[in-house]
């Protein structure tokens, strides 16, 4: 696994620095910023900008997105305790186009909130899929690129972050009616 997973890194990386374009892209998708402000942006408006008849519906997925990220950090934390993986750019040469982490490389925690993020908005609004599940790929393709991630931390990153997704439903259906409280309450004073 770790000679493919060299591989398939060496091979994305090798596209960097040969084209400013995709180096501008692979920056502004690598950051902790852009994907992540963006989902959150959808998040923001499935919360204010729903109607009426979206309007539970799209509350509860913005809150079963923010719950699934609570997760996912819980679970990231929790295995970068236990294991310690370095960063591609310590051991290989790679083109590296982004700052230098110290954290653990596995699993990928952007790519896992991302993933949480745009699963748990899913789940709740099918149409907004082919938007959200393509910019949370997004930033895991591009820190491999950019040599801050091997391919295996990304994919462990989209799996945690599915699963916290679907560890978050589980909890807000379970917790459903109280939810739906705290929401008519949060609209009552106009926050919602």
């Amino acid at each position: 696994m770790n000679s493919i997973d060299n591989q398939l890194l060496l091979k994305l990386n090798s596209m960097v620095g040969k084209n400013p374009v995709v180096d501008v892209l692979v920056q502004l998708l690598v950051n902790e910023y852009f994907v992540p402000v963006s989902l959150s942006l959808v998040l923001l408006f499935m919360w204010f900008g729903a109607k009426e008849l979206e309007n539970l519906r799209w509350k509860l997925g913005a809150i079963n997105a923010a719950v699934g990220v609570g997760i996912v950090n819980i679970i990231v934390a929790t295995s970068n305790i236990f294991y310690f993986r370095d960063r591609p750019f310590m051991h290989l040469d790679v083109n590296l186009l982004f700052y230098r982490p110290t954290d653990s490389s596995f699993p990928s925690n952007a790519a896992a909130v991302a993933m949480a993020l745009a699963i748990g908005i899913s789940l709740h609004e099918k149409r907004l899929a082919p938007l959200v599940l393509p910019l949370a790929a997004s930033i895991g393709v591009a820190r491999v690129m950019a040599g801050v991630h091997y391919p295996s931390d990304v994919l462990a990153g989209w799996i945690v972050g599915a699963l916290a997704a679907f560890i978050a439903l589980l909890i807000t259906n379970f917790l459903r009616p109280f939810i739906e409280r705290l929401i008519l309450a949060a609209k009552n004073l106009g926050l919602a």
